[in-house]
């Protein structure tokens, strides 16, 4: 079956950072696109990054210089490097799986990052 594992949230000050993860099993890797999603509560779900399955990366505004978002086809493995942490960062933050066309989305179980003084 098809799980996407994240890892890496936690409770951050403003101005830090933290690694994301997302490891996968169960899809054809190399032919997926890839990316991280964010709820805030009372918020709708909105796109943060996403990578395709060239590697070809695309940023939502919020986010552009200061999160990155990569993939290791070895380690099948996709990950959000997030630099600069704002409050309003704060989210819940969800790993994304689908072909092109967003045709079949998996979702990972989502992990909290908190960004706090």
């Amino acid at each position: 079956q098809v799980q996407l594992v994240e890892s890496g949230g936690g409770l951050v000050q403003p101005g830090g950072s933290l690694r994301l993860s997302c490891a996968a099993s169960g899809i054809i890797f190399s032919i997926y696109d890839m990316g991280w999603y964010r709820q805030a509560p009372g918020k709708q779900r909105e796109l943060v990054a996403g990578i395709t399955s060239g590697g070809r990366t695309n940023y939502a505004d919020f986010v552009k210089g200061r999160f990155t978002i990569s993939r290791d086809y070895a380690k099948i493995t996709v990950y959000l490097q997030m630099n600069s942490l704002k409050p309003e960062d704060t989210a819940v933050y969800y790993c994304n799986a689908d072909l092109p066309g967003r045709v079949v989305p998996y979702w990972g179980q989502g992990t909290q990052v908190t960004v706090s003084s």
